[in-house]
């Protein structure tokens, strides 16, 4: 059975040329990030955009239902086993918002710089600044699997009013650290994959992936 086959239930076994994955992103980052974590495991990461597959829809309320229709939608169009993730920033205080809608917080197409704006202005005066990263890992070996492996991530922080940092993304420059006393933006990235949301799923993944696929 080779590993693009539409059974679920095929194992990519223990030939090494058959542990091939899909990732759902065209994010180099990510890539890059994936592809050190299984080079251990043999698998070959492949972006869907190198396939000629576009981005999936993500209309759902939560990341587990994003990350699973993401990753369905890549194996569907390549045949072979997709992960995708789907992660954002919640907020105790907006009752979990910006959540998946974390890069459209101000608009379909808005920049880093607005959402970020559009967040400070929304917890201005609020004195409950709890926030933390969420991410949601889901691997298929085939789009109709029964059983897709689900990682977790969480990473804990505050929202603060001053951006510090030219690394990261996103809400990095306003996502502190009380331990660490910085914020996301000011870590090296080795140091933020050891303990961010992503880091921590992508991890688990390789372990589900180790254990349950039996790569």
């Amino acid at each position: 059975m080779t590993a693009g086959s539409s059974d679920p239930g095929a194992r990519a076994g223990k030939d090494d040329a058959a542990r091939r994955i899909v990732l759902a992103s065209n994010n180099a980052g990510k890539l890059a990030e994936l592809q050190a974590l299984l080079a251990p495991l043999g698998v070959a990461v492949r972006t869907q955009g190198s396939l000629g597959i576009a981005a999936a829809d993500e209309p759902h309320e939560t990341f587990l239902e994003n990350a699973l229709a993401k990753a369905r939608h890549a194996a569907r169009l390549s045949g072979l086993p997709a992960l995708a993730d789907d992660s954002g920033l919640c907020c105790d205080a907006l009752h979990g918002a910006p959540g998946v809608r974390s890069a459209r917080f101000a608009g379909e197409h808005a920049s880093d710089a607005e959402n970020n704006a559009l967040l400070v202005r929304m917890l201005d005066g609020v004195a409950d600044r709890a926030a933390h990263y969420a991410c949601v890992v889901v691997a298929v070996r085939a789009a109709a699997d029964p059983e897709p492996l689900v990682a977790e991530g969480r990473w804990n922080g505050r929202i603060v009013d001053q951006p510090a940092g030219a690394g990261g993304f996103g809400y990095d420059p306003y996502f502190g650290l009380p331990e660490s006393g910085c914020t996301a933006a000011q870590l090296d990235p080795a140091a933020k994959n050891r303990v961010s949301h992503r880091g921590q799923a992508m991890r688990a993944m390789a372990e589900l992936l180790r254990v349950r696929w039996g790569w």
